[in-house]
């Protein structure tokens, strides 16, 4: 079982919703946020999320943590695609 990934415990952080995620992403299936502010200029990828539900859900906490720490003129668009690293671009 060397290249095999067991789903207990011990692996928590790759539990069935992310692997279902992660392959949603690959597929171009997935929906993320495409968050870009001005001051300073830098774009976020929030995501994948399995649907643009899920995804509304919890953008606004993204939003609030970006407000907090002082990022200006905060504005977003809902896309679905496959998207890889880097997920800040500055």
């Amino acid at each position: 079982m060397q290249n095999c990934i067991e789903f207990n415990e011990t692996h928590s952080n790759f539990g069935p919703d992310k692997l279902i995620r992660n392959f949603g992403n690959k597929l171009g299936l997935a929906w993320w946020a495409k968050v870009e502010t001005q001051s300073p200029d830098v774009t976020y990828w929030f995501g994948p999320f399995l649907t643009k539900r899920s995804l509304k859900g919890n953008l606004n906490t993204f939003l609030e943590d970006l407000n907090k720490e002082g990022s200006n003129d905060i504005t977003h668009k809902l896309i679905r695609c496959k998207r890889m690293e880097p997920l800040t671009i500055e």
